[in-house]
């Protein structure tokens, strides 16, 4: 877990790949004086700077570029299809989200920490080529899990060439398909859930009105049937198995 943890500040590199041949260039122009010639390479500090500075923009990927916006849609719609309002609470959905989502990103983490972070600190390789091999691993995290539908709306979209690859696709077009696949999958599988819920809900609804109990909410009296059947077949166990797998 720690290894992985320690692979989290490599999810921010991927997003800057498609733009990392511009930035370099032009902070160079713009602080070139700073080196005493123009075309130098910015100073240490000036770059650690810029690495902080694009740190804040950490949350959003990790929103956007991994498994947690599938996982924790799928879990919102399971609280609101058992009729629970605040239970769990959003601090917990939130954190069985994240640490979901540590364990199905575990391999791609593991190659960024392998191709990107371990070399960069040795000082084998430079922030670039840092950059381009962690987007590569998310590249084809994200390329997965994303549907041709989806892909190629976006590309018509941008007016993009055919592309021959998989690996061609830039981040620019990668990054709404696969945020549009993962959250068609999410209400796939929340409607999947909500179903069996649905029935338990009907059916109550239907016997209180045949006794005449109309003031009894339905609500009321099905939610402890929709736990007990949630409980008894281990949902928690079975859903959370379900979600990993769903990611191949």
């Amino acid at each position: 877990m720690k290894r992985y943890l320690a692979a989290l500040p490599g999810m921010a590199l991927p997003a800057i790949a498609h733009a990392q041949s511009a930035v370099p260039g032009a902070l160079d122009r713009a602080f070139g004086s700073l080196g005493g010639t123009e075309g130098a390479p910015l100073s240490l500090s000036l770059q650690l700077l810029l690495v902080m500075g694009l740190l804040t923009i950490l949350p959003s990927l990790v929103l956007m570029m991994t498994s947690f916006t599938r996982i924790l849609v799928v879990l919102a719609i399971l609280r609101q299809a058992l009729g629970l309002q605040q239970s769990p609470p959003n601090q917990v959905l939130i954190g069985l989200s994240l640490f979901l989502s540590l364990f199905v990103m575990a391999p791609t983490l593991e190659r960024v920490n392998q191709t990107a972070i371990e070399p960069y600190a040795a000082g084998t390789i430079n922030a670039e080529q840092a950059i381009g091999e962690a987007g590569k691993q998310f590249h084809a995290f994200m390329i997965r899990q994303t549907r041709e539908h989806d892909l190629a709306m976006f590309a018509d979209m941008a007016d993009a060439p055919k592309f021959e690859r998989a690996q061609d696709v830039p981040f620019s077009i990668l990054l709404p398909a696969f945020v549009t696949s993962e959250l068609k999958t999410a209400f796939q599988i929340g409607f999947m859930l909500f179903l069996p819920f649905l029935v338990i809900d009907l059916v109550v609804s239907s016997v209180l009105m045949s006794l005449g109990m109309m003031m009894m909410s339905p609500m009321i009296v099905s939610l402890p049937f929709k736990l007990l059947l949630f409980v008894l077949v281990d949902g928690w166990a079975l859903l959370m198995g379900s979600l990993a797998a769903s990611f191949g």
